[in-house]
């Protein structure tokens, strides 16, 4: 059985898979750096971080602090719930090279 989250996370591999596009998620453990996306991938040549969150929840400042450094680089951080999975359509596009909005 899934958590909330872990649906989404399922959902988002799903749709990962079915368009072929690279990504892995990182295991820190306690090894790694904290606040690190849950996933990471290049979309059509263009570096690529997720967050997948349940509900209402909300990244956390670590979070969103590694997302700032990852779009100050030149990548693409999503946060993704239920409600926007869609949001990630736009990795499937030809040309990934900015977030529409």
């Amino acid at each position: 059985m899934y958590t909330p989250e872990g649906k989404v996370k399922a959902a988002i591999k799903k749709l990962l898979d079915e368009h072929s596009i690279y990504y892995f998620m990182p295991a820190t453990g306690g090894y790694g750096r904290s606040g690190v996306p849950d996933f990471i991938g290049c979309a059509r040549g263009r570096f690529f971080s997720i967050e997948a969150k349940a509900g209402k929840a909300k990244p956390t400042a670590l979070q969103l602090r590694e997302m700032e450094r990852i779009k100050a680089a030149g990548g693409l951080a999503f946060v993704i719930n239920e409600e926007t999975i869609d949001d990630l359509y736009y990795l499937t596009l030809p040309s990934v090279t900015r977030l529409p909005r």
